[in-house]
């Protein structure tokens, strides 16, 4: 074992450097990608529970990791009909699907609970708070599902 305690690096670190960099970036342009997926997946996931436009009762994780994504946008843009995913339809359908996901790991009695909580405090917020709180809560759920 070395003692030595200089201030240089090696080659070995600059490459372990690098290397770090690149998974930094990698794994960023992946969660950025994946970002707008979970979105559209929270929508519809809680449309098509809500409106049963689809007689499949999806999971999240499959819609996520397994669906094409020309395929959820196609489904998600069935569900809606007539509101468009600016809409405050669609944005509280997310919400809804990104607390389910979050909220999913309890006991079905304290996940209905805090499901009710959500949409009580959803009431209360404005379109640009509700935003806001569905863009962490995507954001969170995104990391999950790096692969």
């Amino acid at each position: 074992m070395s003692t030595n305690s200089t201030m240089t690096t090696s080659p070995a670190d600059d490459s372990d450097k690098a290397h770090n960099e690149w998974l930094k970036n990698r794994f960023s342009k992946q969660h950025q990608q994946l970002i707008p997926i979970v979105a559209v997946a929270d929508m519809f996931f809680s449309c098509n529970q809500a409106r049963k436009t689809d007689q499949v009762d999806y999971q999240l994780s499959h819609l996520i990791s397994e669906m094409d994504k020309n395929t959820l946008a196609e489904k998600l843009a069935h569900c809606l009909g007539e509101d468009t995913m600016q809409s405050d339809v669609a944005l509280n359908f997310g919400l809804f699907g990104c607390f389910h996901q979050q909220l999913a790991h309890l006991p079905k009695a304290e996940r209905e609970q805090k499901m009710h909580l959500v949409k009580q405090a959803m009431s209360s917020l404005s379109h640009e708070e509700r935003k806001k709180s569905f863009t962490q809560c995507v954001t969170q759920q995104s990391i999950h599902y790096l692969k």
